[in-house]
Formats: structure tokens, C-alpha cells, sequence
């Protein structure tokens, strides 16, 4: 039984980096419910990286920072696709240079280039596609559980993922003026990626939420990859301009019992 209706449909998924993304995760999973997945990579050296993993798919090369490279793979796809039913935004990047400062030390242009790439790229690529989009497609990015905790170590991508949730909003409302597009996030607690691994700290981060979530065990990126499996189709089709929270329960219990005995007795 086709329960999510994408049997046959075509989505278009930006991000994947390996195995482990979101992305690859989301597009794996479409593609065992029957949907065509159009592949979006960053660069030339990553779709070679990517050759044994994704064997036989169809894969373009993008470099959301550059408009003409967005404009490109758009011509591309369209001239192989005349409707896209999805679009899956998996593209954050945070340019640390000079390594980890406190947030009011935070440069002027790593800001604003790690906004460009993580936040405006979804209204770029929405804009881009919008001709060959569906009437009811599903435009789906990947936020965080929450831009309101200021965890050292996230550095200033929270505030990025803030503007991205709010552009869900404003993107439904204008595209609402010529279509019935969709715009939604999900947003996962701390997954294991290979991107998060390199954030300092963030194992030890992994650990606690687990000892925190109820259930004992951490988000797992199959669990965000469903949930956007789920808002690209049509079963979804009143949410729109939402940041779904994946956390398993980790935002109810910051106050177990059981983690503030182990914290007051050190």
C-alpha cells in the first residue's frame, strides 16, 4: 500500500554528503516507497566520493553560495523533469575560521556567508525551481530542536536556523499568492553525523541529551528522515510553515530526577 503517495513522484534532495546525512537518509527512504530521487551535490569531488554510494542515480552538481551554479542545475533538472513534487533543503554550513569565539565576537562576514549557505540558499533554490515545483509541492529544510538554547559550542548557527525557521513562513505566504507550495522543517536533537561530529564538544553533548531524553537513547537519523518523508507527502497536506520538533521527549526532562542527583553529588 502506497500510504505516502510518492510512488512515481519526483524529489529533489540537496545535501547529501555520505552515508550518514540526513539527506542519504531521506532519499533512501523515498526510494524504497517507490518515489524517483534527483540528487543534489556540492561539488565535482564530492558526486566522485559519492559514486559508490549512490551508483546509478541521477546526480547534479550545485554550489548553493553561487546563483549561476543554482540557475544551472535547475535548467539541468527541468530539461529531465517537467514537474518536481519535493524538494528537500539538507545544507547548513557555519565558516568557523579562526576556530570557536564567543558569539559577540563573531565576524561580520562568516555571518553573513554562513547565512547566505544555510538560510538564504532555501529561498534561492524555492525561487529557482518554482516554475517546474507542483501546484502542492512540498518544500521540506533541516533546522534544529531549538535556536533558543545557547550552547557554546554551536557557535552562531543557532541565530541562522532561527532566520531559516522564519523564512518557512514567509516563503508559504508568498509562493501562496500563485500555488499550494509548502514549506516546512524538521528539526532533530542531536543526531550522529559525520557534520556534527566535528562540532568541539558535541560527543559529550550526544551522551547527556541520551541520559536526558526519557527513553534512554538519542534521536536517530532514520526518525528525522521519516518525518520529512511524511511532510513531502500529501497525508501531510495541512502542515505548512512548521518546525516539526524531533527530540523523543528531550525538551519535557531537563529536570530528572535521576540527572540532578548525579550533577549535585559531584
Amino acid at each position: 500500500m502506497d500510504f505516502l503517495k510518492l510512488e512515481g513522484k519526483t524529489v529533489v534532495v540537496f545535501g547529501v554528503a555520505n552515508k550518514k546525512s540526513v539527506a542519504f537518509h531521506v532519499a533512501k527512504t523515498l526510494e524504497e516507497v517507490g518515489a524517483s530521487v534527483v540528487y543534489v551535490v556540492r561539488s565535482e569531488q564530492r558526486k566522485e566520493s559519492l559514486a559508490k554510494l549512490l551508483k546509478d542515480r541521477e546526480i547534479y552538481v550545485c554550489d548553493v553560495e553561487f546563483e549561476e551554479q543554482i540557475a544551472a542545475v535547475v535548467a539541468q533538472i527541468k530539461a529531465q523533469h517537467s514537474e518536481i513534487a519535493g524538494l528537500v533543503h539538507s545544507i547548513a554550513f557555519a565558516d568557523y575560521e579562526g576556530g570557536m569565539k564567543p558569539f559577540h565576537e563573531t565576524g561580520k562576514k562568516q555571518f553573513l556567508r554562513t547565512i547566505d549557505i544555510s538560510c538564504y540558499s532555501l529561498i534561492a533554490v524555492a525561487n529557482a525551481f518554482k516554475e517546474i515545483l507542483a501546484d502542492d509541492a512540498s518544500v521540506v529544510t533541516i533546522s534544529i530542536s531549538t535556536t533558543r538554547m545557547a550552547s557554546e559550542n554551536y557557535g552562531f548557527m543557532a541565530p541562522v536556523k532561527a532566520a531559516l525557521d522564519s523564512s518557512l513562513v514567509f516563503l508559504t505566504k508568498s509562493f501562496s499568492n500563485f500555488s499550494k507550495v509548502r514549506f516546512n522543517a524538521v528539526a532533530p536533537g542531536l543526531l550522529k553525523t559525520s557534520a556534527s561530529a566535528g562540532i568541539p564538544g558535541y560527543v559529550d553533548s550526544y551522551l547527556y541529551a541520551e541520559k536526558v531524553i526519557p527513553r534512554g537513547k538519542a534521536v536517530q537519523t532514520q526518525e528525522a528522515a521519516d518525518t520529512v518523508c511524511y511532510l513531502l507527502s500529501s497525508r501531510s497536506s495541512g502542515i505548512a510553515a512548521q518546525s516539526i520538533v524531533i527530540d523523543a521527549g528531550m525538551a519535557i526532562n531537563y529536570f530528572d530526577e535521576a540527572v540532578i542527583q548525579k550533577v549535585m553529588s559531584e
